[in-house]
């Protein structure tokens, strides 16, 4: 494995990027982005040590998905190549195991995001429908939903 070391604002890699590798935070924090640098750009999440990331362009050969950038003065990282990761496979199984299960908790979080994003889909459409039988109580929390799910502008819910 590859250690690499990233100043705060450093750019490990960019959304559309080809993707060969992934990383391990060693030491630092990584925040993940869609749209960096840009008016629609948000904030996926934010990895700490023992996380990893990238893994999903190595695995499919898809380009990056998102820009990950260092957020800390001193990031340290792994860099895992596709053919190191067979290597882990046969010399530390337990940590392909530990990023078998950060894998399946990322997909759980995000199929629970996806069923809060429809239903704040849902509810918008209801709102928009029959906004005199919804609640005001259920239209902050649809308006909030909204906006957490990036389905609507703020400028949307005036």
């Amino acid at each position: 494995m590859n250690t690499k070391e990233y100043k705060k604002g450093d750019v490990i890699f960019r959304q559309g990027d080809a993707a060969d590798s992934m990383f391990v935070i060693t030491w630092g924090t990584v925040g993940i982005y869609v749209d960096y640098g840009t008016e629609r750009e948000r904030k996926l999440t934010e990895l700490e040590g023992g996380a990893f990331f990238g893994e999903m362009g190595m695995i499919d050969h898809a380009p990056r998905s998102a820009t990950a950038v260092a957020l800390e003065k001193y990031t340290q990282l792994q860099e895992i190549t596709e053919d190191k990761l067979g290597e882990l496979f046969k010399e530390q199984p337990a940590k392909v195991l530990t990023i078998m299960q950060q894998l399946s908790r990322r997909l759980r979080k995000l199929t629970n995001d996806y069923m809060g994003a429809c239903k704040a889909a849902a509810d918008a459409v209801e709102l928009e429908e029959k906004p005199e039988e919804v609640s005001e109580a259920a239209k902050e929390k649809t308006y909030y939903m909204m906006r957490y799910y990036s389905i609507a502008r703020p400028s949307d819910l005036t």
